[in-house]
C-alpha cells in the first residue's frame, strides 16, 4: 500500500488526548485543519516524552535568544497553557495509524517547530526516521505538523494534563491504583485502597 502523508502547516488545532477510563486509555495525537481531522494512536510514554522534549526545545530556543514568535516573557506560565484547550478530541475518531517513532525539530527559516510521527512497520517496530526516505512511496505513513512556538507551548501544557490525568499512584510503592486499589508489594501482597 502506498505511503500516506498527512501534512499540517500549520494546523488549526494540534493536541494530545485520550479515550477510555484511566487505566484503560488510548492516547492520540490529533491534528485538524478545516474539515480534515487526523488521529494517530501512540503510547502514554510517547506523549510524556514528546511534551518534555518539546518543552526542552522551546526552553533552549529562549536561552539562545533564537527568534520564535512571541517573546517568552509575554507568554503565561506553561502549566496554565495558552488557550487552555480542554475540549474532547474531534469526532469521528478514526485511527490513521499507530506511531512507532516521533521526531522533533526547529525550522529557523519559518520559525516553526516541526513534529513528525511515523507509523510502525508490519511487525509493530518503530522505523528509524534517519533511514526513512521521505520520497519513498513504500515508506511508513507520516504525520508532519509545523507549529508556532505559542501553539507548541499550548500542546505541551495540554499533554502534561492528559498524562497526569491517569490513575493516582499508590502512596507506598508508586504503582498506579485501580479504582478498587491494588495488590501492593510493599504490603506483602495486601490490597491498598
Amino acid at each position: 500500500m502506498p505511503r500516506r502523508r498527512y501534512i499540517f502547516d500549520p494546523p488549526e488545532r494540534f493536541v494530545a488526548g485520550t479515550i477510555g477510563d484511566p487505566g484503560n486509555r488510548t492516547f492520540f495525537l490529533q491534528a485538524r485543519d478545516g474539515g480534515r481531522v487526523i488521529s494517530v494512536a501512540l503510547e502514554k510514554v510517547q506523549v510524556a516524552v514528546l511534551a518534555e522534549r518539546l518543552d526542552d526545545l522551546l526552553g533552549e530556543l529562549d536561552r539562545r535568544g533564537v527568534p520564535h514568535g512571541v517573546p517568552d516573557e509575554v507568554l503565561p506560565d506553561i502549566a496554565t497553557g495558552l488557550d487552555d484547550d480542554v475540549s474532547a478530541l474531534d469526532e469521528p475518531l478514526v485511527e490513521a495509524f499507530r506511531a512507532g517513532s516521533l521526531t522533533l525539530g526547529w525550522d529557523p527559516d519559518a520559525e516553526r517547530v516541526l513534529l513528525e510521527a511515523r507509523a510502525q512497520d508490519e511487525d509493530g517496530e518503530a522505523i528509524d526516521p534517519d533511514e526513512d526516505d521521505d520520497e519513498d512511496e513504500d515508506g511508513p505513513d507520516l504525520l508532519r505538523v509545523r507549529l508556532t512556538a505559542a501553539a507548541a507551548r499550548s500542546f505541551v501544557a495540554r499533554a502534561a494534563r492528559v498524562v497526569a490525568g491517569g490513575r493516582p499512584p499508590c502512596p507506598l510503592c508508586g504503582a498506579p491504583l485501580d479504582p478498587r486499589g491494588h495488590i501492593c508489594p510493599r504490603r506483602n501482597g495486601h490490597y491498598v485502597n
